[in-house]
């Protein structure tokens, strides 16, 4: 069956089109505007500032022309992007991504002369006198806060336009090298050379033998490819490092922190009852284990499905269900997943040179396009509903500035955990025998991932940025922190000899230079997505009233704001503790199933 491709013309032709070169040209122009816009106004750190009607006019002037220049901005990224990410060897795509972040280069000084006005000035003035400032408290506040961490006006100007050419640079190396792997894999006494992310989605294959060739051979490339990899690694890792520390944060975890719109206590205190869980997961392991009739669960069974016959998901048959359980929760959800389907929002064939993984971006005027890499069973229509959940949340967001979209990841991941639960729920109440214990399964595997890996994934990236301010690592320490991770967490759930020393290599989260420790916030959506359900649960129609708005709001409050709207304390262990038992409640059904 073939899969869909997404379709992107709405915005332009082509990328080679005089149409594209034209919107290229405004986003430039527009950047340059607001340039000129700000020296002509002086927006920059000022000594002594004055709050009044002339500042509270230019403040009202410039966040207008600031998110309307951020709006273009996402829109072109956007487009470029749908390209890159389902094609990196595409020369010209890649070659327009690198022009467009040169220019993005003046807008990140910009943004941070902007961050330094706003320090300098009585934001609760601003506030009080100007309707626009209103609009945007949250941001000004934390603006505010971020003008503390700024180094001088010359040296983050000089760090934005070494980011290109430093952090961002290696991230794409990664992204680029990663996507072009190809790998020899033998399969039904075959050879064959294959790219990695479909060597990656063997590990779903029934057959365990072929299921362990694919990781060897995986590793093997992984290896084959780890100097670079590993340069990247350390590279953006060391940056951040410099930077938090001139910028005056205690660490890079203290920064992303903040970044997630959370405190230490609210992480602490998550982080506390996930370790408090992992005796359960390992139950989950060990009786997958028992079910696939094995002593032990190596790493490459994680993904094993448990029983031949289930039901086979195909593309369209995902779009069916999707649909219809969509519309269990309101219309409004259904015809945003309608017209993804119908007007070729999403990218679900995996393919050379296509990335891994799946996820949603902002497109425009609240429309979205998704890129997954689709397999006919319950995970990959799971998926397809979570990267759906994204779209609906960028959707209710539609009537929000630029600036009121962005959306930390701690709160980015709700809507995408309530839709992924929607339809899980309604698979498990129309699935029996086999087919329930798969689905069921297939949710605690997610669970798993979001719980214990991401707890891995923690403990390596601050191990690796504890150890990076004094040097750079070698790709066997690299292996060997990541292995420790692994073992910390899934403890005797994974055979300790089949673990995955390279997942440092597969994961594109930590080559991001500008969004460090990209994991613990998964967790975060996971939890409080389904803290969130079962409020759903327990009073449908008094939970619809504020769901919306809660969403439309995830840009212009903190998450422990928002969360008590819905009677939520975030900053200890109760909350976190009652989402886990959800997931021990599955632990436990499916330890009876098998």
């Amino acid at each position: 069956m073939s899969l869909v491709h997404w379709d992107v013309s709405e915005i332009y032709p082509a990328l080679d089109s005089p149409e594209f070169e034209q919107g290229f040209a405004n986003v430039v122009a527009r950047i340059h505007a607001l340039e000129m816009m700000f020296n002509q106004h002086n927006i920059a750190r000022i000594e002594n500032a004055v709050t009044d009607a002339a500042a509270v006019q230019t403040f009202d002037a410039v966040i207008a022309e600031y998110n309307a220049t951020l709006d273009e901005l996402s829109t072109l990224f956007a487009y470029i992007s749908a390209f890159v990410s389902t094609d990196s060897r595409n020369a010209l795509a890649q070659a327009k991504l690198s022009a467009l972040q040169q220019h993005n280069i003046t807008l990140s000084i910009l943004d941070t002369r902007f961050i330094a006005w706003l320090g300098s000035l009585d934001v609760e003035h601003l506030i009080e006198h100007s309707a626009a400032a209103r609009a945007h408290a949250y941001a000004l506040r934390r603006a505010n806060i971020d003008a503390q961490h700024l180094m001088s006006p010359k040296e983050e100007e000089l760090a934005a336009e070494l980011s290109v050419t430093g952090g961002i640079a290696w991230g794409r190396l990664h992204g680029d090298v990663s996507s072009q792997i190809m790998v020899r894999v033998e399969r039904d006494g075959e050879t064959k050379t294959i790219p990695m992310s479909t060597v990656r989605t063997l590990a779903y294959e029934s057959d365990r033998a072929l299921r362990e060739r694919a990781q060897r051979a995986e590793l093997d490339a992984w290896q084959a490819n780890a100097v670079p990899l590993a340069a990247a690694l350390n590279s953006i890792k060391g940056q951040v490092n410099t930077l938090s520390k001139r910028r005056g944060w205690d660490s890079a975890l203290d920064e992303a922190i903040h970044d997630a719109a959370i405190d230490r206590a609210t992480l602490e205190a998550m982080m506390f009852a996930a370790r408090e869980s992992f005796p359960d997961f390992r139950r989950y392991l060990r009786a997958k284990a028992r079910a696939l009739k094995v002593e032990q669960l190596a790493f490459y069974d994680i993904f094993a499905p448990l029983a031949e016959g289930t039901r086979v998901w195909e593309f369209d048959d995902a779009r069916d269900f999707i649909l219809t359980h969509f519309g269990t929760y309101s219309e409004k959800m259904r015809e945003l997943a309608r017209r993804a389907f119908d007007e070729r929002w999403i990218d679900a064939e995996p393919r050379a040179g296509k990335r891994d993984g799946a996820f949603c971006m902002w497109l425009r005027n609240g429309d979205s396009r998704v890129l997954s890499n689709y397999k006919p069973a319950y995970g990959g229509m799971s998926t397809l509903a979570h990267e759906l959940g994204h779209a609906y949340h960028n959707l209710v967001k539609k009537e929000r500035t630029a600036i009121q979209r962005s959306t930390p990841m701690t709160l980015a991941e709700t809507a995408s955990i309530f839709c992924e639960t929607l339809v899980r729920e309604a698979a498990l109440q129309e699935a029996s025998g086999a087919e329930r214990v798969a689905i069921l399964e297939a949710s605690l595997q997610g669970s798993c991932q979001v719980v214990v890996d991401i707890s891995s994934r923690f403990l390596f990236e601050q191990d690796v940025f504890d150890q990076r301010h004094a040097r750079e690592l070698a790709v066997e320490e690299l292996n060997a922190l990541m292995l420790d991770a692994q073992k910390a967490t899934y403890g005797d759930g994974l055979d300790a000899d089949t673990l995955h020393p390279f997942m440092w290599a597969v994961k594109p989260h930590y080559y991001n230079a500008g969004r460090s420790f990209y994991n613990f916030p998964y967790m975060f959506g996971l939890l409080f997505g389904l803290g969130l359900y079962a409020r759903y649960q327990a009073d449908p129609n008094d939970f619809k009233k504020g769901y919306d708005d809660l969403l439309s709001s995830t840009g212009m409050a903190d998450a422990a704001t928002l969360a008590a709207r819905f009677g939520i304390e975030i900053r200890t262990p109760e909350f976190w503790r009652a989402s886990l038992d959800v997931i021990r409640g599955d632990i436990a059904r499916f330890e009876q199933a098998v």
